[in-house]
């Protein structure tokens, strides 16, 4: 009979080893859960979805269930590294591995993928060609620009110009919009948009952020279209950078809100009242972005964020406005153009804000950067 002390007293001794003290799936460390069928250690959330998604997949407790001594036999046979081995052996340099903060239809997908489709073994093509092909074609729910509803619209991601279209009707002829690899960005926002699956596009248009917010009901269509957009865009940035390798341009495929949310904002001259806006940034572009509502598809304004050389600074104020603000925790930012006021609703938020323009601030500026600001000046 397995001695539940002296098994679970191997199995914490196992956990701990390099590789096997981060979960299998999402990279959160100090998993406590095993699967007793793949001989991976996962965390909490990742064991849920073990659980729910895979046949016959038998998940247990490293600290409450009892192990059999046969279970922990397998599960020191195989442990993370080697099962990484085997079903992540060929996983595509495009395709996004999900975090311990990414939202659940990455990780389940994430999951499926690996041990349910075995995408990634090197023994199955099928799936994979799916989304690295040179045209991906999906119907997708997008919301209306000036509407609250969600509306079907085709869209045809194409690898040999580099381009998203999306059409209005089967038969359209003419597409609504034609978005350029250049500058697009995919990221999935579910709780922004209100959808498990929802997926937000970012591009530019005429100098100014477009927004598009879609999903699908299938978890695995709108993931395997946001590979297949990152699949492109790596395309494009190869194209473009043909002396820089592949794992330099992976961390430009995507670029990810460093910090978003509602301040209080007032006019260029300071005398305006503050007005509620929900603002974004992000640390690769340097811009911080201000809209009416997190759903709007054109922003307000927008706002670059250059280094502490080249006279950019932020720093916090408290106190009560005069001029209609409803919040009192404050932050300048200061440009070499002008000083912006921003009014948090609580402390934490205005620490998370102030942390996140000095990371900003704090990084050295690229020659891409530098452009960026000049088209940003030119624009107002």
């Amino acid at each position: 009979m397995a001695s539940l002390e002296r098994n679970n007293r191997i199995l914490f001794d196992l956990v701990r080893q390099p590789g096997n003290n981060v979960c299998a799936d999402c990279g959160a460390p100090e998993p406590d859960w095993g699967s007793c069928t793949l001989g991976v250690f996962v965390c909490l959330n990742c064991s849920g979805l073990h659980r729910n998604l895979l046949t016959l997949n038998r998940v247990k407790s490293i600290r409450l269930d009892l192990w059999e001594d046969s279970l922990v036999k397998f599960m020191q046979e195989r442990g993370n590294s080697a099962a990484k081995a085997i079903f992540e052996k060929c996983v595509p340099a495009f395709y996004y591995r999900p975090q311990q903060k990414d939202c659940i239809v990455l990780k389940e997908q994430w999951i499926r993928a690996k041990y349910e489709r075995k995408e990634f073994t090197g023994d199955n093509c099928f799936h994979r060609q799916a989304y690295s092909s040179d045209m991906f074609e999906a119907i997708l729910w997008k919301k209306g620009k000036d509407k609250k509803q969600f509306l079907k619209r085709i869209f045809l991601l194409s690898r040999k110009d580099f381009t998203l279209k999306y059409f209005i009707k089967e038969d359209s002829k003419s597409p609504k919009a034609v978005i350029s690899m250049k500058d697009l960005n995919a990221v999935f926002q579910p709780e922004k948009i209100g959808q498990a699956h929802g997926l937000q596009i970012s591009y530019l248009q005429d100098e100014r952020t477009r927004n598009l917010f879609v999903y699908h009901e299938s978890g695995h269509l709108i993931v395997s279209f946001f590979n297949a957009i990152r699949a492109t865009r790596l395309a494009y940035l190869q194209k473009k950078n043909p002396t820089l390798q592949t794992n330099e341009l992976i961390p430009q495929i995507t670029r990810h809100c460093l910090k978003e949310g509602y301040m209080e904002k007032t006019g260029p001259t300071q005398r305006e009242p503050f007005k509620k806006r929900w603002f974004t940034l992000c640390s690769l572009n340097r811009k911080l972005l201000y809209f009416k509502t997190p759903l709007d598809a054109t922003e307000l304004g927008a706002v670059f964020i250059g280094t502490e050389g080249h006279s950019y600074s932020v720093s916090e104020f408290s106190g009560r406005s005069s001029r209609g603000g409803r919040w009192h925790c404050g932050i300048t930012l200061e440009t070499p153009g002008r000083q912006f006021m921003f009014m948090c609703e609580l402390e934490q938020e205005q620490k998370e804000w102030l942390e996140a323009f000095t990371k900003v601030i704090s990084k050295p500026m690229t020659p891409e950067d530098y452009s960026n600001e000049a088209t940003l000046r030119r624009g107002k």
